[in-house]
């Protein structure tokens, strides 16, 4: 990928995470809520297929030469995969700040004024390709309304790559929009990428 198409790549997934950043602003708690929770029940739902998968991108890092506490970290376990579903649960049980009114004060002049905590829009976030960050980025996006642009480091870990689509499918049903997480590629792709 050379540097045109990496800069219309991130124009389009740009557009596409801001048109889903409107309607993820609007969202209401119980839309974010059920969302997180139905991701939560989706991952425990699709344990051993993301272990299949896995597996597959464990034999290609080991293959191409990755050290061996790097290959670890891309170990998706069950106790990984369950830690990932009970955050999304315990991000559901949270308070909603969004919409909160901070520091209302009144002004000489009558005007009440203060601060209200609102979504930021889109958010990108580079990471190492750990599988369960995209899950924690992609579920920490639905609870403060943003959408999202992800880019992990340039490992063979295809779940990490497939999450932001498959993290789509649960939210649907909540109305979350369908690109509300985008996946950017690495700048190149690595010998080992299928």
């Amino acid at each position: 990928m050379n540097a045109t198409h990496t800069a219309e790549l991130m124009r389009v997934l740009g557009s596409q995470a801001k048109a889903a950043s409107a309607t993820m602003a609007k969202a209401s708690t119980a839309q974010k809520n059920l969302a997180l929770r139905q991701l939560a029940q989706s991952l425990r739902a699709q344990t051993q297929a993301l272990q299949d998968a896995n597996a597959l991108d464990l034999n290609r890092a080991r293959a191409a030469g990755l050290a061996e506490p790097m290959v670890d970290r891309l170990k998706l376990t069950p106790i990984v995969i369950e830690t990932c579903a009970l955050g999304c649960e315990q991000l559901a049980a949270m308070p909603d700040v969004i919409g909160e009114i901070l520091g209302m004060r009144q002004q000489p002049s009558g005007i009440r004024v203060g601060q209200m905590r609102v979504p930021i829009g889109v958010f990108g976030m580079i990471f190492e390709s750990r599988p369960n960050v995209t899950i924690e980025a992609a579920s920490l996006s639905i609870k403060s309304g943003n959408a999202c642009i992800l880019r992990g480091a340039p490992r063979p870990s295809s779940p990490t790559r497939r999450w932001p689509g498959w993290c789509s499918k649960p939210c649907r049903t909540a109305a979350c929009p369908r690109r509300r997480c985008s996946w950017c590629p690495p700048p190149t792709a690595p010998r080992w990428a299928s």
